[in-house]
């Protein structure tokens, strides 16, 4: 990834900033066996999970300008090569110049010409009480970090220095104001934010030991927030829900087959049962029950696809004569390349949005396996029945239409479709004819009105770079890649 940690540590090493690589210790209850086998011991915990949480945390000015209150920064964005980008998603403009030092496209062979790898995320900055939060999780991971790393003494012998006393006590800084109310409750612009994570006591001090204070304090030796304020923000919707995320896994009991396959987060069922009532195998059991649904109401002429859709996001421009490209790659020759879509989030109603650092598949939802964060926010004077604005959408379908008033309208939902599906054709296409609207592209799958899926005929592997649209086996276990 490119994330220059050992020269990060090298840069400060004679410095008073105090940088520790730890790496992230699952459980090991959940490494496989063939993992303790072939690895070593040591490695066989850290190997496989990672702390995948992405929060930067600062003190900066307060609105008085007179003391320091604490700010807080999390999503999906790494701290390393390749993520820095725009709305635009630019292929080749700029590539010299904007992105000269911070090209990036991991899906080149070595040595190969090709457009950069645009890259898609989310990431939020939180003041306020929110903010603390963040400070205080990021203070437990440090205390169980030294605890868990052979550095502490070292580190002590060479700078004379306890870690725990590294972290700053801010409620004994007089300059650094304690966590209040940012703005007024009446403040049009009032965000109310609250902090969920994925996380278990292997990772992170402040869970209690007794079992009697862990009922009193309803704590859990495993939380599983961020899981449960996906399924409470679908339950609670009445209108539609946008979700942007680098994985799609989870419910795996209802898979028409593979359900051993660990994946038992409910995100997928929940969301499906919400459509119900108002990648490959998850897509397929998602469908079938749509279907059904549709069936059994006796529903005429309606469709799966006029309530749950996939899309993914693509660039493609035009040729430039004066550029010196050779084209030696299959991006390079008809200068498109699919977006990364790395961001994690979700919006309710436009009442609510879920933003954090967690995929929506197993390894960042079941608490235990990658350590997540994110946060839940709404503003009380934006409510639906006060909506005036839709933003939704704009970046990736390149403009604002009058459907999108009403997103959850079957009109929305075909002219939203409609331009995916156009922007796929085009992008496609052996010839460039003209820009696509926006970035969102029709997912390559065909679904029929029984639910069934398969991919687009002629499609069954994403363009230039390969890749199996409907998957394929993995010889990974389970545990690893849900």
């Amino acid at each position: 990834m490119k994330t220059h940690d050992e020269e990060t540590r090298e840069f400060f090493k004679h410095s008073h900033v105090i940088c520790l690589l730890v790496p992230h210790l699952a459980r090991s209850v959940l490494i496989p066996r063939l993992a303790r086998c072939v690895l070593a011991p040591h490695l066989a915990h850290c190997a496989v999970y990672t702390h995948h949480q992405k929060c930067v945390i600062l003190d900066t000015k307060d609105h008085h300008g007179e003391n320091r209150k604490i700010t807080a920064f999390l999503g999906g964005l790494d701290l390393c090569d390749g993520r820095y980008d725009t709305p635009e998603h630019r292929l080749y403009r700029d590539k010299d110049t904007v992105f000269a030092d911070d090209y990036s496209n991991p899906s080149l062979k070595k040595g190969e010409n090709g457009p950069r790898q645009p890259w898609h995320d989310l990431h939020c900055k939180i003041e306020g009480q929110g903010a603390y939060d963040v400070l205080k999780n990021f203070e437990q991971q440090w205390l169980k970090a030294i605890n868990s790393c052979k550095v502490r003494k070292l580190y002590k012998r060479l700078k004379g220095m306890h870690l725990e006393d590294a972290l700053v006590e801010i409620e004994k800084d007089p300059l650094i104001a304690s966590p209040s109310t940012t703005v007024p409750n009446d403040h049009p612009e009032q965000w109310h934010v609250q902090i969920f994570r994925s996380i278990d006591s292997q990772s992170q001090e402040g869970f209690p030991i007794d079992l009697h204070l862990i009922e009193e304090q309803n704590k859990l030796l495993i939380d599983r927030s961020i899981q449960m304020a996906y399924v409470q923000a679908i339950r609670s919707a009445q209108h539609f829900i946008y979700i942007e995320n680098q994985y799609f896994i989870g419910s795996s009991f209802a898979w028409p087959s593979h359900r051993d396959a660990g994946a038992d987060n409910l995100i997928p069922i929940e969301l499906t049962l919400k459509i119900a009532k108002a990648y490959k195998l998850t897509m397929q059991m998602m469908y079938k029950i749509v279907a059904e649904e549709i069936k059994s109401t006796g529903l005429v002429d309606a469709h799966p696809t006029d309530y749950l859709n996939f899309y993914c996001l693509g660039n493609r421009e035009d040729y430039d004569q004066t550029s010196s490209i050779e084209h030696d790659s299959a991006s390079a020759k008809f200068r498109r390349f699919m977006v990364y879509v790395h961001s994690k989030g979700m919006i309710v109603d436009d009442a609510y949005i879920l933003l954090g650092s967690a995929n929506i598949n197993e390894r960042s939802m079941e608490g235990s396996r990658d350590t997540e964060i994110a946060m839940g926010a709404y503003q009380p004077h934006h409510t639906w029945p006060k909506k005036k604005e839709h933003p939704r959408g704009q970046s990736t379908l390149g403009e604002s239409k009058i459907a999108f008033k009403d997103p959850e309208s079957l009109e929305c939902v075909k002219y939203v479709n409609g331009v995916a599906e156009d922007n796929w054709k085009r992008y496609t296409a052996d010839e460039f004819t003209r820009p696509l609207q926006g970035h969102i592209l029709k997912y390559p799958m065909e679904v029929d009105v029984d639910g069934n899926v398969k991919p687009l005929a002629g499609h069954e592997s994403f363009p230039d770079v390969g890749g199996v649209v409907e998957g394929c086996p993995s010889l990974f276990p389970h545990k690893w890649t849900t």
